[in-house]
């Protein structure tokens, strides 16, 4: 993947990754993006601070709050770039507790020669990629297969070293917005990591997404996560922006 400017801006590209990782309830305030899907991950419960909510920051910040509230949730905003700062500073203003900053990377997209990891692609995840994806290290909820499948162009991976009922060495998943690969859940199992199989992974995924046409690839890592980052970094992505989440007061 060689290094040039992304095409998006920071708010059109939070909306396309949006697509691509899509809540089972979605609503709009003004501008913002109001997403549940039972708890599962930050990004499908979060509001997605881009652009005017269509009334006074502190208003929309209380509305958010209900939103969640109604739905059993705690409440949860998240703020990409510089765009962001104004409703960051009302969501602090409020209590709500700042997360760490979360990097989205980018790069055009290659489609990388194979290098002798048998990679199986799937439409659909079955329970053994399902046990495998450990999201921040814990078993997935229930709700989670429905947020996972949200999408049209979507494809599983997976490596299998051993056969069952061992563990799949390695999983991810690919999904395709409108020329952009999204990357995410990429998980090696521990005793099969520091052998190459999340970038064997990656290159699998690439190569899928240039069969459906995509041009671009981004994906989101911890900023807390160096090992990750250091593997993005070798497969040429650089960051876009940041972003980090905001928690309601508990």
């Amino acid at each position: 993947m060689g290094q040039s400017r992304s095409p998006l801006d920071v708010a059109d590209l939070e909306r396309l990754a949006a697509r691509g990782w899509r809540a089972a309830e979605e609503a709009a305030l003004g501008d913002w993006l109001l997403r549940a899907a039972g708890g599962f991950t930050g990004r499908a419960n979060s509001v997605l601070v881009t652009g005017d909510p269509g009334l006074p920051l502190p208003g929309a910040v209380d509305a958010v709050a209900r939103w969640y509230a109604g739905r059993g949730l705690r409440p949860c905003a998240m703020l990409p770039g510089r765009q962001s700062r104004a409703a960051d500073a009302a969501f602090a203003a409020a209590g709500w507790e700042r997360d760490e900053d979360v990097l989205v990377l980018t790069a055009p997209l290659t489609a990388p020669t194979a290098d002798g990891v048998a990679v199986d692609l799937s439409p659909e995840p079955d329970d053994a990629w399902l046990a495998g994806y450990r999201y921040r290290g814990r078993p997935l909820p229930p709700s989670a297969r429905a947020v996972l499948t949200n999408a049209g162009d979507v494809v599983f991976a997976s490596v299998r070293r051993d056969p069952p009922p061992a563990p799949l060495a390695a999983v991810g998943r690919g999904v395709v917005t409108d020329g952009w690969l999204g990357v995410a859940a990429v998980t090696v199992e521990e005793r099969y990591r520091r052998q190459g199989l999340a970038t064997a992974v990656m290159a699998a995924l690439q190569r899928w997404g240039a069969g459906c046409g995509a041009a671009w690839v981004y994906l989101q890592v911890s900023a807390s996560n160096a090992p990750a980052r250091a593997l993005y970094r070798r497969a040429g992505l650089i960051e876009h922006h940041r972003y980090h989440y905001r928690y309601a007061p508990a």
